[in-house]
């Protein structure tokens, strides 16, 4: 007769092969595994997930908008961000726990694919500003980012990080075909996700007349536009409109936009990623508000 393998109540619990790893503080470790990197671990409802990655979570203990959890770190990690985790234990307090973690342990917890650099921190989402508090708020030759149904949080992330690299006012996304805020996309923003504004609005095209509204000459990015980007005119408040790739920007989102432009390229087979493309965009605005020089002005 064959046996059966204990289960239920009556499983003998200490039989399994192997010790099981323990924490830093000695308990066995239970590691929380995400779906994907940077998700909110399963079960979870508050919203709560996962930063990693060097940039992405000293950008996180700076801000004073964000609310965390838990840091984990390496000791390595723990050595070089002295003065940055006792300045965000200052401000928390008792609301941060912190704790020390082996680089298996973290790649348990936040996914085998997390470049996680040997420190993560437990957030809640940043809360998205209001629209009509950002455009009262910004200067008389502010940059706006635009996206129609972005929905790669690679994407959204390395544009924000573009965003601050040229000290745009907000990016602005749909509520729905957009991402969430995730670990994958704070990492690929690199501290952006803490310096930008991120904006979710119910309706684009509505949200496009606002901008005109307050004084911003909308550009729509699209192949097909008649002018390059490079003739515009890029004084005053300017906003820069970007649709997803493949179906690019839709019907009511061109209709709304003051002007098509195209980024040229040397051959129409290849079309730029929409990162790049708006990296591009930054970055001619940046020169031609320095006056067309070959360098921006720093900040």
């Amino acid at each position: 007769m064959r046996r059966r393998k204990p289960s239920g109540k009556g499983a003998v619990r200490g039989l399994e092969k192997g010790t099981p790893r323990r924490d830093a503080r000695g308990a066995p470790f239970r590691p929380e595994r995400n779906p994907a990197p940077g998700q909110p671990e399963r079960g979870r409802t508050d919203g709560r997930y996962w930063i990693y990655g060097h940039h992405a979570v000293r950008a996180a203990l700076a801000n004073p908008r964000r609310r965390l959890s838990k840091l984990l770190l390496t000791a390595e990690a723990e050595a070089e961000l002295v003065a940055e985790v006792a300045a965000a234990r200052g401000r928390l307090g008792d609301r941060l726990s912190v704790a020390r973690a082996t680089r298996e342990e973290l790649a348990d917890r936040l996914g085998r694919e997390a470049v996680h650099q040997g420190i993560a921190v437990e957030a809640w989402p940043l809360p998205s500003p209001a629209l009509d508090i950002v455009l009262a708020g910004a200067s008389p030759d502010a940059t706006l980012l635009v996206l129609d149904q972005v929905t790669d949080p690679h994407n959204v992330g390395a544009i924000l990080r573009s965003a601050a690299a040229f000290a745009a006012a907000a990016v602005i996304v749909t509520q729905h075909h957009s991402p969430p805020e995730t670990g994958s996309l704070a990492k690929a923003a690199s501290g952006g996700l803490e310096q930008v504004p991120l904006i979710r609005v119910a309706n684009l095209a509505q949200a496009l007349q606002s901008l005109k509204k307050a004084g911003f000459w909308c550009l729509g990015l699209a192949a097909e536009g008649a002018d390059p980007l490079a003739s515009a005119n890029l004084s005053g408040r300017i906003a820069l409109v970007l649709g997803a790739e493949g179906g690019g920007l839709r019907r009511l989102t061109r209709e709304q936009c003051d002007l098509l432009v195209r980024v040229p390229t040397q051959t129409g087979l290849v079309q730029l990623n929409v990162s790049n493309a708006a990296a591009i965009a930054l970055y001619e605005r940046a020169r031609d508000q320095s006056g067309g020089a070959g360098e921006p002005d720093p900040a």
